[in-house]
C-alpha cells in the first residue's frame, strides 16, 4: 500500500509519499493564491493509493478529493516528529504564518498543545518582513543576526509595530546585525513561552521552516538550556505525520 499526506499551509504545500512506511518521494511548492490548483500540480504524476491532508486547507482539499481523509496539524506533527525522533516529548513548529508548541507523553500521544495562528508575530512571517526592512535576504538573515556582538531589545512584537521600531533604530545609527538579534530573540522568547506554558519537558524538536534559521536553533537551544532536535527537513514533518498516519490505517 502506497500512502501520501500533504500538508497544505498558509506559505507552502509540501507532499511525502510512503510505501511500507519509507518515504519514497517528497516534493513541495507555494501555496499561492489558489492553493487547491497547486496540490494537484504537486500531486501530478505522484502514484499513491490513499492520501490524507493536513494543513489550514486540508478541509478544501477533502471537498475537492472526495476519497481523501484529513487530520489535524497537531496530530499530524507528532506523528512525523516522534517517526524521526521516538525520544522526542516536546515540539516547538514555527511555520510561515503560524507557530504551535506541543507536550506528547512517553507513547507519543499529544498531551496539550498551544498555537498562535491570528497574528503573524513569532512566525516567519515576521522574520520575512523584519528582514526586507532590514536589506537581508531570508537567507541572510539568520546568519547575520548570529554574527552579532551583543543583543539589542525590541520591545514590540506586533509586525506593524515592530516595523516603525527597526526604523527608528536605523535612524538612530544602531547595527543592522544587532538589530536583526534582537528581532530574533523577541520571536524566540515568545516560541519558549508557548512552550513553557504546556508544560514541555524531555527532548525538545524544532520543526518547521523556521526551523532552517541558524539563529533560531541557537537561540531556542540557549533559552531552554538544552540541546534542540532539527529533522533533516523540518518543514516535511506535517505532511510525513499525514502519510504515516495513513498507511497505519491500512
Amino acid at each position: 500500500m502506497i500512502c501520501a499526506g500533504i500538508d497544505i499551509g498558509s506559505r507552502s504545500i509540501e507532499l511525502v509519499v510512503v510505501e511500507n512506511k519509507k518515504v519514497i518521494e517528497t516534493r513541495q511548492t507555494d501555496t499561492g493564491f489558489d492553493p487547491i490548483s497547486q496540490a494537484k500540480k504537486v500531486m501530478d504524476g505522484v502514484k499513491f493509493d490513499k492520501i490524507m491532508a493536513t494543513g489550514y486547507g486540508r478541509n478544501l482539499f477533502e471537498v475537492a478529493f472526495e476519497d481523501a481523509s484529513t487530520v489535524t496539524e497537531i496530530k499530524a506533527h507528532a506523528a512525523g516528529v516522534r517517526l524521526e525522533f521516538p525520544e522526542a516529548l516536546a515540539i516547538l513548529d514555527i511555520g510561515g504564518q503560524d507557530s504551535k508548541s506541543i507536550r506528547l507523553n512517553e507513547q507519543g500521544r499529544v498531551v496539550k498543545f498551544e498555537m498562535n495562528d491570528r497574528c503573524a508575530a513569532g512566525t516567519g512571517k515576521f522574520l520575512e518582513i523584519m528582514a526586507q526592512n532590514l536589506g537581508f535576504s531570508l537567507d541572510e538573515f539568520g546568519p547575520a543576526a548570529l554574527a552579532a556582538q551583543k543583543d539589542l531589545q525590541i520591545n514590540s512584537m506586533c509586525t506593524v509595530f515592530a516595523e516603525s521600531e527597526v526604523t527608528s533604530l536605523i535612524a538612530k545609527g544602531q547595527d543592522r546585525q544587532q538589530i536583526a538579534r534582537g528581532l530574533h530573540l523577541s520571536v524566540v522568547k515568545r516560541a519558549v513561552g508557548m512552550l513553557n506554558r504546556v508544560g514541555a519537558q524531555g527532548p525538545v524538536v524544532f520543526s518547521g521552516g523556521v526551523a532552517q534559521n541558524p539563529c533560531m536553533v541557537h537561540m531556542v537551544a540557549k533559552a531552554l538550556e538544552k540541546e534542540v532536535l532539527v529533522p533533516n527537513h523540518p518543514q516535511m514533518m506535517g505532511a510525513l505525520g499525514a502519510a504515516m498516519i495513513m498507511a497505519e490505517k491500512q
